[in-house]
């Protein structure tokens, strides 16, 4: 099974874009679902057909569905839900206040990975089209079952011996209700599935990201932060697709100053985007929906290139062993905007307020860092 995700800056097309490359694989025979993670769903608009929270039949080979998070954390608290909710309202009685409580920051974006793992492992489906959220939140989507994960697996044992050893007489001063196994129980569930999901996500030969801009600097810078992000977060990157490009014939009379903005946009995602594969996409003379628009839209994108297989493939970590370092690839990274330190054995490295923990390799961890420098895109780390 493929998944590809689409992000970007907010507006610049990705539901569009996501839309058309379902319907060009799936009219390949492949069986396609296409899912919206983005809370302001618009991906039923683009078909013109209510979605929910289920898979709804488009046309042949093709579902779509809109993740309904209300629903995603009722299937997936269970018993944590209960007794967080108890422990809320032991001084105070129930309430909306206390539900509202109840949803953490962060949990959203979890339930919208648990249902890519699910329907990942239900093998259902040939190929999985994701249009995510704008950047940031796309970002927080990806990073999240990492850092959950690592903070579970460290603090959970303890937790749970403790517990055992010394709830009953916190229980009986404190008159707050510890935690039955039956919540660690589910503690443990939720860590196995978001390793499970974190094998996955970080599986090159399954998941692809494509970033969808287009030929505006704002766009463009944006477009690069995002793209160094996802690389320190260890996702591949396979395509960037280039949307709302002004035919010439439009770009006449009012419109003409910006012949040579786009030209200067074209020209710089040429330049730093080189390696990566490009599609380039005309703005459209009619409002992109409807079925026969979208399917027409996904075969002028990719031509002859089949979109659903893996594009482009980046080696984000060199370990050299004979000059003894490590090189991980960080494009369009600042050596201002970058932190770089070791904590026992991990090194943790930063780009704006982006931080990335990374397990020091076995070869190196009796070593300390000597210094650090950017060559050709990779930071290159040195023990």
């Amino acid at each position: 099974m493929r998944i590809i995700i689409y992000t970007g800056k907010g507006g610049v097309g990705k539901t569009s874009m996501a839309a058309a490359t379902a319907c060009r694989i799936a009219e390949e025979g492949k069986k396609v679902l296409v899912m919206s993670t983005d809370q302001a769903h618009s991906l039923g608009d683009s078909f013109e057909m209510k979605l929910g929270k289920e898979p709804t039949r488009i046309m042949d080979n093709l579902d779509a569905l809109e993740i309904d998070t209300v629903y995603e954390s009722e299937k997936t608290w269970g018993n944590l839900k209960n007794y967080f909710k108890e422990f809320l309202t032991l001084k105070g009685g129930s309430g909306i206040e206390v539900e509202e409580l109840l949803v953490f920051p962060g949990l959203e974006e979890l339930f919208s990975m648990f249902k890519i793992l699910d329907i990942y492992e239900s093998g259902k489906y040939d190929t999985l089209i994701v249009d995510c959220a704008p950047t940031g939140e796309t970002l927080s989507l990806l990073k999240y079952p990492e850092r959950l994960s690592g903070i579970i697996e460290k603090v959970l044992p303890v937790k749970r011996k403790g517990i055992k050893k010394f709830g009953p007489i916190v229980e009986k001063v404190t008159k707050i209700p510890m935690p039955e196994d039956n919540v660690f129980d589910d503690f443990e569930y939720l860590m196995d599935k978001m390793q499970r999901l974190q094998s996955l996500m970080l599986n090159k030969d399954i998941v692809s990201l494509r970033v969808v801009t287009t030929p505006e600097k704002i766009v463009i810078s944006e477009a690069k932060r995002n793209f160094t992000c996802l690389y320190l977060y260890h996702y591949n990157v396979d395509a960037i697709i280039v949307n709302h490009i002004y035919p010439e014939e439009a770009m006449e009379g009012y419109f003409s100053k910006w012949i040579r903005l786009q030209e200067e946009g074209l020209r710089e995602i040429e330049e730093n985007f080189s390696e990566v594969p490009r599609f380039y996409v005309e703005l459209q003379n009619s409002e992109i929906r409807t079925l026969p628009i979208l399917c027409d839209l996904g075969s002028k994108i990719f031509g002859d290139t089949d979109p659903d297989e893996v594009l482009f493939r980046k080696e984000i970590y060199i370990l050299d062993k004979e000059n003894s370092s490590l090189k991980i690839y960080l494009p369009f990274a600042e050596k201002d905007e970058m932190n770089l330190s070791q904590v026992g054995g991990e090194l943790v490295v930063g780009f704006r307020n982006e931080n990335r923990r990374f397990p020091i390799p076995t070869d190196f961890t009796d070593r300390e860092i000597m210094g650090a420098k950017f060559e050709e895109g990779y930071l290159n780390i040195c023990f």
